[in-house]
């Protein structure tokens, strides 16, 4: 990615710059590129619940590297991966209902 060397000065009001910088925020994102993808038209889309999938992934990758590691040590000879199989089913189920939303 380009480094960002060059500067584009506004003069917005302080009611305006509150909203933009409210926007970016929701929009997780900072001010520079919000005003960026506006400004390009690009198309800003804003997925709702991802922080608690992510959640669940990284709670299912500690599950994943604690096994991993018992299993390295010796001691851990039969997993029964049910439970992990169930926890990624339901990750990627709630991922492919986001992903069909979106488009």
């Amino acid at each position: 990615m380009p480094k960002k060397t060059e500067i584009i000065t506004v003069r917005v009001t302080p009611r305006t710059k509150q909203a933009i910088y409210a926007r970016a925020a929701e929009a997780h994102m900072t001010a520079t590129d919000y005003l960026c993808v506006c400004a390009l038209g690009k198309e800003i889309i804003q997925v709702d619940g991802l922080e608690e999938i992510l959640s669940e992934l990284k709670a299912q990758g500690r599950n994943l590297n604690q096994l991993t590691t018992l299993a390295n040590m010796g001691k851990l000879k039969i997993l029964r991966g049910d439970d992990l199989v169930d926890g990624y089913t339901r990750i990627y189920e709630q991922i492919s209902q986001i992903t069909s939303e979106v488009k």
